[in-house]
């Protein structure tokens, strides 16, 4: 009885300020507020129902929180990286927090599966570029940016989810490149399975295999009909750097340089094969990177630093519109006249280094107007020895020009007359002479206006 009492007059108290309009507005105010943060916390839900938190722990009646599998952490981790770093922060348009949800309300009792499901998560960003690698892929791809590569040799890019492979460029001294595949070739099918239906490392997994093993491709070149290639896959050395000191017409020591990708021992190869045509005279230079497929951005910029003493090599532009810039570091290797042929297959890196030159008028480029991807990658260890390749940003030249599947137009347009890399700066090669030609107006010249009496 004494208990009643007590609380009767509390009651009767409560009663009456619920029931005054102050007392309703107070409490409806109470009620939204408590709304609005169990929307928040992403906890809200009926008596006795089992809610997901916005952590991820069961709340409710649950007794205990339920534990994550091994699988269901790389899940997580996936969604993390791409959550904040992707750079699109719209994620395409898509409810990112309810992809995560939908994913980890699947049973991934096996690897396989787990692997299946990030791809399909993966899939709605709709950007060929930020997959995921399992093991064997990440494996493989690690190789190659670090000199060696098992398979056909195919640097290739997907435009759109559902579109075929199109050739970035085939490797130096590759199976493909003795086929006779070209940049902009379109790769159709892959032993009858039509590219469409493909990832890129999917296409890229069915193009690798044993060594003396036989792929057959289906290749669409232009307005030709399509046609069958038989590659014999093969152990492929990837050599970045070939150089040579040449006389020309005009150009009695000339430096040839041929750069054909920015893989781990670019920078330090390019770096001995121009300090050594510098101690040999040269006073004029011709960079090759037709068919560059790019490769390592640091590389790039570090070879653009040989060239440059001062200025910008390239911006980088994050989600959040941020800007970024690699500078010149004051310690180039040469000052001497630069021409730099580029064509359809210089991507990438190449493009970087190309656009770095051009913009800050080191050099002028002769040939065709290059392939046009602008954008930047980052490589995520994950668990289990698989990886993560996210899209982290966009790069600009130095005049800020975006020439993502835009690409760089050259000073002086020349179509190419060659379509095999042996004959890449020979005398068959037009834009070779044509870059020829350019040095020598150019130190012609400079000899003309050194030899003008000053006033």
């Amino acid at each position: 009885m004494e208990e009643k009492s007590v609380r009767s007059p509390v009651r009767r108290i409560l009663r009456k300020v619920v029931t005054s309009a102050i007392g309703r507005r107070i409490l409806r105010t109470a009620t939204a507020a408590s709304l609005v943060i169990a929307f928040w916390l992403g906890v809200l839900g009926m008596p006795g129902s089992n809610v997901m938190g916005f952590n991820g722990l069961l709340l409710g009646n649950t007794p205990a929180a339920l534990a994550f599998t091994n699988q269901q952490q790389m899940v997580m981790e996936v969604w993390r990286i791409v959550n904040r770093s992707y750079i699109d922060e719209t994620f395409n348009h898509q409810n990112w927090w309810f992809m995560r949800q939908r994913v980890l309300r699947k049973s991934l009792p096996t690897w396989t599966e787990t692997y299946a499901a990030i791809q399909d998560m993966l899939a709605v960003l709709e950007d060929p570029y930020t997959r995921f690698l399992p093991p064997q892929q990440y494996q493989s791809l690690q190789t190659n940016t670090n000199g060696e590569l098992l398979g056909v040799g195919l640097q290739i890019a997907k435009d759109e989810k559902e579109s075929s492979l199109r050739v970035i460029a085939p490797i130096e001294g590759s199976p493909a490149e003795s086929a006779g595949l070209l940049p902009q070739d379109t790769i159709l099918e892959i032993n009858g399975m039509p590219t469409s239906r493909l990832s890129l490392d999917e296409a890229a997994a069915r193009m690798r295999g044993a060594i003396g093993t036989q792929v057959t491709l289906t290749v669409g070149r232009g307005d030709e009909p399509s046609f069958d290639v038989n590659v014999e896959r093969d152990r492929i050395t990837l050599n970045p750097v070939s150089s040579e000191l040449r006389q020309e017409d005009g150009l009695p020591k000339m430096g040839y340089l041929r750069l054909g990708q920015f893989n781990g021992n670019a920078t330090s190869e390019f770096k001995s094969a121009l300090e050594d045509l510098e101690q040999k005279g040269a006073d004029a230079y011709i960079l090759d990177m037709l068919n560059n497929p790019g490769g390592l951005l640091t590389a790039g910029i570090e070879v653009a630093r040989m060239w440059l003493d001062e200025g910008t090599v390239v911006y980088t532009v994050n989600r959040q519109g941020s800007l970024g810039s690699y500078d010149a570091n004051g310690k180039a290797i040469t000052s001497d006249p630069l021409v730099v042929l580029v064509n359809k297959g210089t991507a990438s890196a190449s493009e970087i280094l190309a656009g770095a030159l051009q913009d800050n008028e080191r050099a002028q480029l002769v040939g065709e107007t290059t392939f046009g991807k602008g954008l930047i990658q980052s490589l995520f260890d994950l668990p289990n020895g698989a990886g993560l390749a996210v899209t982290i940003a966009k790069y600009e030249t130095p005049s800020h020009r975006d020439i993502n599947k835009l690409g760089i137009e050259p000073d002086q347009a020349v179509d190419s007359s060659v379509e095999r890399r042996q004959q890449f700066g020979t005398l068959e090669d037009a834009q070779y002479q044509a870059a020829v030609t350019l040095l020598s107006k150019s130190l012609m010249s400079e000899s003309l206006a050194k030899a003008q009496p000053s006033t």
